[in-house]
């Protein structure tokens, strides 16, 4: 029994969707989604449900593509959200907001998806809050989640990110005094992961500081992440940090299938290990 991740499956490009007939069935084993499933409500439920079907049980965090609101009469910010985890219960994927699963392996651990968002924090010292827009902008960077994340019913995007980070945290705490965690967010928990060197200011949109130490503070074994398009595992503090995008059909080749991508999260690796893409020791 193992349990896989696999992130950015953006069901939004056809390419990606053409690939989900031959993905392969692995009853036995579980998988997290790390979130960017799709960029329509039908996608989010395409892969969800084709998920399901090849694993014997699924947990999905979500990602900023999951929360666009396309039309303006539909459900927006947290409402959105909801939506989607109403949709996970109707077909028995685990969702920030249900009790954490414990990993029946050797070493049991608590799985933990969790939702935490950006509050461009991710930037220079320099770069006063304030600023942050406009100093990606002058770079030609804006990402489209200024146009279509809304973040009602709070007032901003850094407010709703506070929120999840303060309601999250004691459950991360509670889980931790049991076992060890797997830790799961679509957004890096620290800006020291964000590799991004053709648009480095896109690392606004990619996290917040608040999470930086979550890795020791609650005990991870594992950090789960996607949103980059740049899959690497990174050893930090002896705990395994690892990217598992797919991405958009120019982030991966075809003929590997989206097989070729799943990242095993549990057992894993030995330290230091992995495959998938470079490793980094720190």
């Amino acid at each position: 029994m193992k349990l896989f991740a696999l992130g950015d499956l953006h069901l939004g490009f056809r390419a990606n969707r053409e690939a989900l007939p031959a993905w392969r069935a692995r009853p036995d084993d579980w998988l997290i989604l790390a979130g960017d499933v799709g960029e329509t409500f039908a996608h989010v439920e395409l892969g969800l449900r084709a998920a399901t079907e090849r694993f014997a049980r699924v947990f999905w965090v979500p990602g900023n593509h999951e929360l666009w609101s396309h039309r303006a009469d539909g459900p927006r910010g947290v409402a959105k959200y909801e939506a989607i985890i109403a949709l996970c219960r109707r077909i028995g994927v685990v969702t920030p907001e249900d009790p954490y699963v414990i990993w029946p392996g050797e070493s049991p651990c608590v799985i933990a998806p969790v939702f935490v968002l950006y509050d461009y924090s991710f930037r220079p010292a320099p770069v006063a809050a304030g600023d942050a827009v406009a100093w990606a902008e002058a770079d030609g960077i804006l990402s489209a989640d200024e146009r279509f994340l809304a973040p009602d019913p709070y007032p901003t995007r850094e407010a709703w990110c506070q929120a999840r980070v303060e309601e999250t945290e004691p459950r991360l705490a509670e889980a931790a005094a049991q076992y060890p965690l797997v830790l799961v967010n679509h957004f890096p928990l620290r800006q020291d992961l964000v590799r991004i060197p053709r648009i480095p200011r896109f690392s606004l949109w990619c996290g917040t500081r608040r999470t930086e130490t979550w890795h020791t503070r609650f005990r991870a074994v594992v950090v789960v992440a996607g949103h980059l398009h740049v899959r690497t595992t990174d050893w930090i503090d002896g705990v395994r940090f690892e990217e598992v995008s797919l991405g958009y059909p120019r982030h991966w080749r075809r003929e590997r299938g989206i097989d070729g991508y799943l990242r095993e999260i549990l057992p894993g690796p030995a330290a230091g290990t992995q495959t998938g893409g470079p490793v980094f020791h720190r």
